[in-house]
């Protein structure tokens, strides 16, 4: 058998393309080199001529079919070849195109996250400016509100010790404010100074000479009488002033002291227009001219201005009241009453209850101006008594009558409860059922207040969620309304104030064991905050 590609071959020629019948020469046949220089783009042309035009008669007759079959597909897999880089060189020409796009898009996507590292700087900085300006705007506030807390301390005690001596020379403001208690000052002085003219006039007429005869030992004595004697009213004569007081009325040792009156340990805040507001009584009073600013009764002057009775001997017959007293048993919880015979047409009396501290302070309790009054855990540990104004038709005051509860003894707790009160402390733990006014709702919840020695929680029962849970402060407070209530308000440290009742809780359910329920948690919750913030204190020192 001949070998086919020995055989000469004749391709078409350019000046043949008319006759179909020959192939051009093998001498120019192509190299595998021509392929990749561009040549191979004549290649379908070539294959074109294979597959249009038929083989010469003698060259198919030379042929064998099955070289001519090898010879067509090895034709057809070049041009698949040459197909196939082409889609390559045009898939690396799209991934350039790409990888150019993502080098673009990472280049915007670094610099979007410069900017929004710097807009987070920004942000992060302003934040921190704002949350110190609030820092020092907050300690500014406390600051002030410290500033403020003392000077309205000062003003407490100051008022009350202004209102102190006005009440112990029998001068009630009707209203509490700067003008009528500078008035009722102004009244007091003028008093003591109308008192002290008078007795210097009884002085200089017993004795014309006794200014020239004892002048030495007089000025050794007493600076202000001297020869000025129209400048001595003028001069404060406060020694005089007491010693009245003390002829006056004899007052316990640990009263004199009227106006030295601590909030802290009164637990009232400092606010002079409730002071002594108990004195205030909307009985009419008469008065001779309404435009006269000194409109307080004036219950030490002469005689001559009173409107009252007289005795067959010309003394002066001021209302009274006999037999004076204090019944009932002073334990929380138990009702106290008031009671005497009124004397010299007393037709009204004027009822005061106050408290006595340790540290001897009067504190008048706020709203208790009827003779009838109930024992609270605010008068545990303190001396309480009742001042009673006799008044009769005219107007007219007696002198004030005084009575101690308790035999002027500290007002202490029944067996009972005092035995329960000690079991909670030495066990360091109490746990109290109560219901409790949350974020201004309608209805009580039902609430669990846990005591422990150095914390306490509020819980409510319902939702289990805490309201309050912190340590022992002395700005916690616990206030009892007056009267018989089995309600108290609790406020914490961080000025949160949380309304309780006890009022259904107790067993057996009763108002008095509701009530005396509402004190014992009153007294265990105190006891276990003056111990916690006594070791705090005594740890720091």
């Amino acid at each position: 058998m001949r070998d086919p590609f020995n055989s000469p071959l004749h391709y078409i020629s350019s000046s043949d393309r008319q006759s179909s019948t020959h192939l051009t020469p093998p001498d120019q046949s192509l190299s595998p080199t021509d392929f990749t220089n561009g040549v191979a783009n004549t290649i379908p042309s070539t294959r074109n001529q294979f597959n249009n035009s038929p083989l010469p008669n003698d060259f198919a007759n030379d042929l064998d079919p099955e070289i001519k079959e090898l010879y067509f597909r090895t034709r057809s897999l070049e041009e698949e070849v040459l197909i196939l880089k082409k889609q390559v060189t045009d898939a690396g020409l799209r991934e350039l195109q790409l990888l150019s796009e993502k080098h673009i898009l990472e280049r915007k996507l670094s610099e979007l996250r410069i900017v929004l590292d710097e807009k987070q700087d920004d942000a992060i900085a302003s934040t921190l400016k704002e949350l110190n300006q609030k820092k020092s705007h907050i300690e500014e506030n406390l600051k002030l509100a410290n500033e403020l807390k003392v000077v309205e301390e000062d003003v407490y005690i100051f008022t009350s010790s202004l209102l102190s001596i006005l009440a112990e020379n029998e001068v009630r403001p009707p209203i509490i404010n700067a003008s009528t208690i500078s008035n009722g000052t102004k009244r007091v002085c003028q008093q003591m100074n109308s008192k002290l003219r008078s007795l210097n006039t009884s002085l200089g007429g017993t004795n014309a000479d006794f200014t020239n005869v004892v002048t030495a030992s007089r000025n050794q004595l007493s600076p202000y009488m001297d020869s000025r004697r129209n400048d001595f009213s003028q001069q404060p004569q406060y020694g005089l002033v007491n010693q009245q007081y003390e002829l006056g009325y004899e007052r316990p040792r640990f009263v004199d002291d009227y106006g030295m009156i601590d909030p802290k340990d009164l637990n009232m805040t400092a606010n002079s227009d409730r002071l002594y507001s108990s004195y205030i009584n909307d009985q009419p009073r008469e008065m001779a001219n309404a435009s006269n600013p000194n409109f307080y009764d004036d219950n030490s002057g002469d005689g001559a201005d009173r409107r009252s009775e007289y005795s067959g001997d010309g003394e002066e017959m001021l209302p009274g009241i006999e037999g004076f007293q204090i019944n009932g048993i002073a334990t929380p919880g138990n009702m106290l009453t008031a009671c005497g015979f009124p004397t010299n047409g007393t037709t009204l009396c004027i009822f005061q209850w106050v408290r006595y501290h340790e540290n001897g302070t009067r504190q008048s309790i706020e709203g208790a101006t009827v003779p009838e009054y109930y024992v609270t855990a605010d008068e545990v540990d303190t001396i309480l008594a009742v001042d009673c104004t006799p008044m009769d038709d005219n107007g007219c005051q007696g002198e004030l009558v005084r009575q101690f509860a308790n035999n002027q003894g500290k007002i202490t707790c029944d067996p009972e409860m005092q035995h329960e009160l000690d079991s909670y402390i030495s066990s360091g733990k109490a746990s109290f059922n109560i219901f409790s006014l949350v974020d201004s709702a309608d209805d009580w919840e039902l609430t669990l207040l846990t005591l422990k020695r150095s914390t306490y929680q509020i819980k409510i029962q319902s939702t289990d969620s805490v309201i309050i849970e912190e340590k022992y402060s002395p700005e916690l407070s616990i206030k009892v309304p007056y009267g018989y209530s089995t309600q108290f308000v609790l406020v914490s440290s961080s000025r949160i104030s949380v309304p309780f009742t006890t009022e259904g809780v107790s067993q057996p359910n009763s108002m008095e064991y509701d009530v005396r329920y509402r004190d014992l948690i009153v007294l265990t919750m105190r006891t276990f905050q003056n111990k916690a913030v006594d070791g705090k204190r005594k740890g720091k020192a």
